[in-house]
């Protein structure tokens, strides 16, 4: 599936680099004209998995990770698979290990265990993994969470980055956050037609060397 998303977004970049058009400011630099959703571009359903981190909830009490389903769904995505785990550092990252290991995976969002208790601890489970960081990610995230609950967003360590070709976002535990995360910002840079760009787009060179 990595591969096919792969092929399918480096023929459909072929086709959309013909519409592109340029403005130049005053010294002369060229700039991307560019609007919000590229009309020239086809929509690319990704396969995502969902991993809820707890240790109390059920699929029946789940609602963090039925409003990811819920969001990744709506927005034309396929549900590859979706999990619970308990708070254990070890059984996070064999779960996303496995994923990442899946070439039918592009996307594994986690929700629970950002926090700063004993037993949260999701982005030390996740970051070992990672090839790369998206840095902007947890910043922007707190950023937009500042508008709802002030101060208290210094306590989410909402992280995001890249592992073997497999983009990797780790939100709250509250369905509100994952709302807010999917809606405000995964949403939009797993969607082909975003412009000026997105993460899909850069999936054929993800595995560069």
């Amino acid at each position: 599936m990595k591969d096919d998303v792969d092929m399918t977004v480096s023929n459909l970049i072929g086709t959309s680099l013909a519409g592109r058009r340029f403005s130049r400011n005053v010294d002369s630099e060229l700039f991307w004209e560019h609007k919000p959703v590229a009309e020239d571009r086809q929509f690319i359903p990704l396969n995502i998995a969902i991993l809820t981190v707890s240790d109390t909830r059920t699929e029946v009490d789940d609602l963090s990770g039925q409003a990811l389903v819920s969001g990744l769904t709506q927005a034309g995505h396929k549900l590859y698979e979706k999990k619970i785990v308990a708070d254990d550092i070890y059984q996070i990252r064999a779960v996303i290990s496995h994923w990442i290991a899946d070439a039918a995976v592009n996307v594994v969002i986690t929700t629970g265990g950002t926090g700063v208790t004993g037993r949260d601890g999701t982005p030390e489970a996740v970051t070992p993994l990672l090839d790369k960081t998206l840095e902007g990610f947890g910043e922007i995230f707190r950023m937009i969470s500042y508008q709802d609950i002030k101060t208290s967003t210094m306590q989410s360590r909402a992280v995001a980055g890249v592992a073997n070709a497999t983009y990797l976002f780790c939100v709250p535990g509250s369905a509100s956050a994952c709302r807010t995360a999917w809606d405000s910002l995964i949403k939009d840079q797993l969607d082909y037609r975003t412009r000026p760009c997105n993460l899909v787009q850069l999936m054929p060179r993800l595995l560069e060397k």
